[in-house]
Order: structure tokens, then C-alpha cells, then sequence
């Protein structure tokens, strides 16, 4: 990520296309909050976005299962699908509990989002911290080039600096910002993908975008295929205005999507169907 702007979320905001994106993204949010069903039981509806959020994460990472399977299965240890739909249903359970620290700390929550999805899968010493230099990535989908362990540490503190800091920038930008630097650090070991949707989440959430985190972009990240995220990530690690908007508006579109499946939740429930 890189800009000349004193607030360089804010300026991205600017961006051709990204105007629009945020307001189809906010009408989209706006039309399932008021759904009857929402007034009722939308601990329900939140219940099961975390459910179908947890299953499109786990999709883009490689372990692409039915969502009854998911539902149904309680083991999730063996085979390495089964341990990453397992880490995916942990990070999205734990991401409610680290709101109020992200406004503080996003690096210690980012530390803690690790520690939760390796749950002991990863040697200790190299679990809920930034990677050394020397020291390997294995990261399914994202091919590019990974920056060294300087790189990354400064960059995580620019973030993170931005993060507190705040600003005027949208949720959907600060949102995509986070997910897209997060897929292009790497920072970690193993697992950045699931922790980069994982905060992309966290970022909807605390904005007051969606409160109530019944809008799971990754249920839209997936639906919209890996070809199409890992093209839409290409965007933003070119850095260029045009590529850093369309990754933004990708980004968008998966919200809208994960609106969408919810509300297909909610009129199911409304028809005694759910």
C-alpha cells in the first residue's frame, strides 16, 4: 500500500469506482438490517452468517466442504481440510471477542488471530508472532512473492499506526486495506489467509458497519471463486490507483454477496424454513 495522502485510507476513498462501491455496499447493509426477521432473532441470523463465513474462508484456503458437512462434523482434526475448516470456525468465534482490543492493539489481535488458527498445528515458537527471516510460508492460493521479515515488520506498524489513528475512510476501504496487506505480507507462518478474512471482518464489525456481523464477506470473497480474488489481489499488490479500486470493489461485491446469502437466511426463517 503506498500514497502520498496525510490519510491515505481517506484518499483511497476517492479512487474512481470506490465512491460507488461504499454506497451500493451501505444500501445493501441497510436493506437486510431491516428485514422483520432481524428485529426478532438475529442472533440467529449472526449464528449462522459466522457459519457460512467460516465455510467460504475455509473454501478459498483450499478446503472447499458442503456447508452440511460443515455443519454436521465435530471433529475437525486429521486430514488438513478438515483442520483448516477447523480453524476457520475458530477465527470467526473468536473475532467478537477481540472488538474492543482491535482499536487498541490490531497487531496483538492479529497475534492472538494466529495463535487461534494454528491451535497447535504449528510449533510453538513460531505461533502467534511475525515471521523471522529465514523462516517459510505455506500459504495456499497467494503465489506472489513474499516480503522479507524487515518488510514486514515495518509494514504491520504502519497498519497498525493507521488503524488507531483513524480517520474519515469507509469501512468497506479500511476493510479491503487491512485484508488485501495482510494477503500480501504474510505475515505469519501459516494461516494468513484465514486471519487476513478474519480481520476484514473484525474491520465491518467495529466500524459499525455491521454490528451484528451478519454480513460475511467471505461467503462472497468465495462465491466469487479464487480465480477472481487472486485476480482482484493482483490489483492491489500493483499498487496502481485502477488495480487498488478494483480490489476494493471486489471487496465490496463480496459484502453484497454475504448480504444476500443472509437475507436468503432471514426469508427461510420467516418461512418457518430455518
Amino acid at each position: 500500500m503506498s500514497t502520498t495522502s496525510s490519510d491515505p485510507l481517506a484518499a483511497l476513498g476517492e479512487l474512481p469506482g470506490v465512491p460507488d462501491a461504499v454506497d451500493s455496499v451501505r444500501k445493501a447493509v441497510d436493506r437486510v438490517y431491516g428485514h422483520r426477521v432481524m428485529r426478532r432473532r438475529s442472533n440467529e441470523v449472526t449464528a449462522e452468517a459466522a457459519l457460512r463465513g467460516a465455510r467460504g474462508s475455509a473454501a478459498l484456503s483450499g478446503a472447499d466442504w458442503n456447508l452440511e458437512e460443515v455443519r454436521r462434523r465435530t471433529d475437525f482434526s486429521g486430514e488438513d481440510e478438515a483442520r483448516t475448516i477447523g480453524a476457520a470456525l475458530r477465527l470467526t468465534a473468536e473475532a467478537g471477542q477481540l472488538l474492543s482490543i482491535w482499536r487498541q492493539s490490531p497487531l496483538r489481535v492479529l497475534a492472538r488471530l494466529h495463535l487461534v488458527a494454528a491451535g497447535g498445528a504449528t510449533p510453538d515458537d513460531a505461533v502467534g508472532r511475525p515471521r523471522l527471516a529465514g523462516e517459510s510460508v505455506d500459504e495456499p492460493l497467494i503465489e506472489a512473492p513474499v516480503p522479507g521479515a524487515d518488510e514486514v515488520s515495518g509494514r504491520l506498524e504502519g497498519l497498525s499506526r493507521l488503524i488507531i489513528a483513524g480517520g474519515t475512510a469507509s469501512a468497506l476501504v479500511t476493510s479491503s486495506v487491512v485484508h488485501g496487506e495482510l494477503l500480501a505480507l504474510r505475515p505469519f507462518g501459516s494461516h494468513n489467509g484465514l486471519v487476513a478474512r478474519t480481520a476484514e471482518r473484525i474491520v465491518l464489525i467495529n466500524s459499525g458497519l455491521d454490528p451484528k456481523s451478519v454480513c460475511p464477506a467471505e461467503v462472497g470473497h468465495a462465491e466469487q471463486g479464487r480465480a477472481a480474488y487472486v485476480a482482484a489481489f493482483e490489483g492491489y499488490l500493483s499498487g496502481r490507483p485502477e488495480g487498488m479500486a478494483a480490489w476494493i470493489a471486489h471487496c465490496g461485491r463480496a459484502v453484497e454477496l454475504g448480504v444476500r446469502e443472509s437475507t436468503a437466511v432471514c426469508e427461510a426463517m420467516q418461512r418457518g424454513a430455518a
